[in-house]
């Protein structure tokens, strides 16, 4: 195993709870987050208008640059340490990762040729990642499941509902 990679399992591995949270655990998802929510509108949008093979361009272009974004925004916002989140190239890192992956998973179903076979598994990809969403809000910051659900579903039915409705205007 590398270096860097031992030494991050170790400094791991010995932090207590409220620093994992703080570093590792909330910047992952603000990240997953906002690559979720932020790129429905223009992957369903696409969808709608041009076909599968578009959406999935979009979905990975703008996972891309949601995440280049997110991770240098976060780089550039503070150093850690006056809040103790951390260095700023770790949490820069964890942000970016994250929210590549919350844009790129529901981009991948329209791998799928057909929109109208692609969209439903879209929809269920999403759910998926709402839910785990809201389970991680749950078991890191103390969310009611519930109440935690309903927040992110909301928040993922503005946006998706914008690129519906663009995709049909």
């Amino acid at each position: 195993m590398p270096p860097a990679a031992e030494a991050l399992i170790l400094r791991w591995k010995n932090a207590d709870d409220r620093a994992r949270l703080l570093q590792v655990i909330q910047p992952g998802l603000v990240g997953l987050i906002d690559g979720t929510v932020s790129t429905l509108a223009p992957i369903f949008a696409t969808a709608y208008l041009a076909g599968s093979r578009a959406a999935l361009l979009v979905g990975l272009a703008t996972a891309l640059g949601a995440a280049i974004s997110m991770g240098i925004s976060e780089a550039l916002s503070d150093d850690g340490e006056l809040t103790g989140r951390g260095t700023s190239l770790t949490r820069g890192v964890i942000i970016g990762i994250a929210t590549f992956f919350g844009g790129a998973m529901h981009s991948l179903p329209f791998l799928i040729n057909d929109v109208h076979k692609a969209l439903p598994v879209a929809y269920v990809v999403v759910a998926i990642e709402l839910v785990t969403i809201a389970w991680v809000r749950k078991r890191f910051l103390k969310a009611p499941l519930a109440q935690s659900l309903i927040q992110v579903t909301m928040a993922g039915v503005i946006v998706a509902g914008v690129g519906i409705a663009l995709g049909h205007a």
